[in-house]
């Protein structure tokens, strides 16, 4: 006899927000599964706000009402027990985002937290990756957003060390990161990397997600050094209308998977990592996760 539960995740970053609808399915003396039952991405680009105004713009908090409206109807409509709603590192930032939380909870019915880069480095963590911590390698798992890209350092399935930093692609994009930054991101690596040899990354993220698709590698298959630095200088070499254009990326994609890419690239060099897992994971994945085990 199984029993199933439907839970939803609004994950709201800052080049788009995500609605993830799973089902848990449940049965005694079995490990739990979960499964994706529905995802709506719509690429609203809090960042693009936040990091240069400094807060969110009348239009973009209309958009994000009717967001939340539509997510709370879908959730409806699929009998969704229970959701959890974060905002990340655009609402973190935004003079503006407890006043735009109250909009949304009086006009679309929804409650939003934002959380801190920790809160959100450690609910990715508790993603599904067992197959690949549960081992005595070392992994540096590298998730990039639109605002920050959150470091943590595996080995032998216990997580060494965890950091956020104040890199995303929409910060990249409009040219918001400056060179201590990058020194910063690779002092950290190097610093924790050091005394492992053999490390392995992890990405995630909306960018590498796509760069692993266009490989077309099989989903337990790793991306090796070599690849993504030829398919970075190749996306680079590509004017932004012939990546929508000749490669069909989405036009909220195609701006930044170049800035993503770079970013796991030196993630790669300077933990001299070879390879790199591309997992089908992410933060609404983690509160779903997360959720279950009761820690939100």
């Amino acid at each position: 006899m199984i029993t199933i539960k439907k839970y939803a995740a609004i994950d709201i970053g800052s080049n788009a927000m995500r609605l993830l609808v799973a089902n848990i399915v449940e049965e005694k003396g079995k490990e739990t599964r979960f499964s994706k039952s529905a995802l709506v991405r719509l690429p609203i680009r809090l960042g693009q706000d936040a990091f240069t105004i400094g807060d969110i713009s009348e239009d973009n908090i209309d958009r994000m009402v009717d967001a939340m409206s539509a997510y709370k109807l879908l959730m409806k409509v699929h009998k969704v027990e229970r959701y959890v709603a974060l905002a990340t590192s655009a609402m973190r930032e935004a003079t503006n985002g407890n006043e735009v939380i109250a909009i949304i909870k009086e006009k679309a019915g929804i409650d939003i937290q934002i959380i801190d880069g920790k809160t959100e480095a450690a609910i990715i963590a508790s993603t599904d990756l067992h197959y690949l911590l549960k081992t005595e390698k070392t992994y540096l798992y590298v998730d990039v957003g639109g605002g920050s890209t959150e470091f943590s350092l595996f080995s032998d399935s216990q997580m060494i060390a965890s950091k956020s930093f104040k890199i995303g692609t929409v910060r990249l994009l409009n040219q918001m990161v400056n060179d201590l930054v990058w020194q910063e991101i690779e002092k950290w690596i190097k610093t924790y990397t050091n005394e492992f040899e053999n490390v392995t990354l992890i990405g995630s993220g909306g960018n590498i997600n796509k760069l692993f698709k266009m490989s077309g590698k099989q989903q337990d298959k790793p991306l090796s050094y070599s690849y993504v630095s030829k398919r970075y200088l190749f996306l680079n070499s590509l004017t932004y209308e012939q990546r929508v254009y000749e490669l069909g990326l989405n036009t909220d994609r195609a701006d930044v998977i170049v800035l993503a890419t770079k970013i796991y690239l030196n993630a790669m060099k300077w933990s001299g990592a070879k390879q790199m897992f591309v997992p089908k994971i992410g933060l609404s994945d983690g509160i779903i996760k997360a959720m279950y085990a009761g820690k939100i």
